[in-house]
């Protein structure tokens, strides 16, 4: 007699018309996952439906509508967003409020839904360290009131909506992304190509970036391994500073190296990726920008 094959969980992804859902929902669906697509405008879940995945509406500030499109499911990935990018769509206030206040809607959904596990994207930002000096999990950023730390208080609150759900839950904290479908690395390269591109301040200040692409990959690992109650960052192997990495472009534009002076976003940001290899067993396939960046 032939065993039955085990039944795959069923796998719920908040913010399924993001860029991050549509390089991590046909992973989920070649490894075997049915996954329930999650978003505000189904229509523009045109990756997710492609894929087969079950498109459903969902408003992460409507707490009824979440409940039932997550009714079955047994993991909840939340990915909702609404980051401003080179398009112009997007805005950090909402963003931030989408993150402090959609959040424990979220988790009222999916308890209210049955879901036992809750997947939460955040930011590596919180552990900045600052300067040189290289950050962790256990790193904690001091709070200020630029547009960077405003974002990082709305992470923290985001995150213990979910830490204090009494869920299982585990936590990515992403590095800076970048990678097909971001427009970051786009919006870098057209700026160098028109002599438009400057690093922030003096360019001395590190990044750390991970390819959209590798956090899609360490986020079904996560889904796989299930490090219950985990914290991980998610990075690649070579924080940098913003001059290497704008020379990197400026360079590899054929155009002249990028002056100082530009708009300072962030501290600098130089964090380990060690908890994810070990607990993930996962390695960025793009280990530095200069394998990502490559045109």
């Amino acid at each position: 007699m032939v065993a039955s094959a085990a039944v795959l969980p069923t796998i719920a992804v908040l913010g399924a018309s993001g860029v991050y859902a549509r390089h991590l929902i046909p992973r989920l669906t070649a490894h075997g996952y049915p996954v329930r697509a999650l978003a505000r405008r189904p229509a523009a879940a045109t990756v997710a439906a492609a894929c087969g995945a079950d498109v459903r509406h969902a408003d992460i500030f409507e707490r009824e509508s979440l409940t039932a499109a997550l009714a079955g499911c047994d993991v909840a990935v939340n990915l909702a967003t609404s980051l401003p990018g080179p398009s112009g769509r997007g805005d950090f206030a909402l963003n931030d409020r989408l993150r402090a206040e959609g959040t424990p809607i979220f988790v009222d959904a999916c308890r209210d839904a049955g879901v036992p596990r809750v997947l939460q994207q955040s930011i590596a930002l919180v552990n900045a360290a600052g300067g040189d000096a290289w950050g962790d999990e256990d790193t904690e950023l001091p709070p200020d009131d630029s547009v960077a730390g405003r974002a990082v208080a709305a992470a923290r609150v985001m995150e213990g909506s979910v830490t204090g759900s009494g869920l299982d839950w585990v936590v990515l904290r992403g590095g800076l992304f970048y990678g097909p479908g971001t427009g970051l690395d786009d919006d870098w390269f057209e700026r160098a190509r028109s002599g438009r591109l400057r690093l922030p301040g003096d360019g001395h200040d590190h990044v750390s970036l991970v390819r959209i692409d590798d956090m899609a990959a360490a986020t079904v690992l996560a889904v796989e391994r299930w490090p219950s109650g985990r914290a991980i960052i998610v990075s690649d192997d070579a924080p940098a500073r913003w001059r290497d990495v704008f020379g990197f472009v400026a360079a590899s534009a054929g155009a002249d190296p990028p002056a100082p002076g530009g708009r300072i976003g962030f501290p600098s940001w130089r964090v380990r990726n060690a908890r994810a290899a070990e607990l993930l067993s996962w390695r960025p396939f793009h280990p530095t920008y200069r394998t990502g960046l490559i045109r």
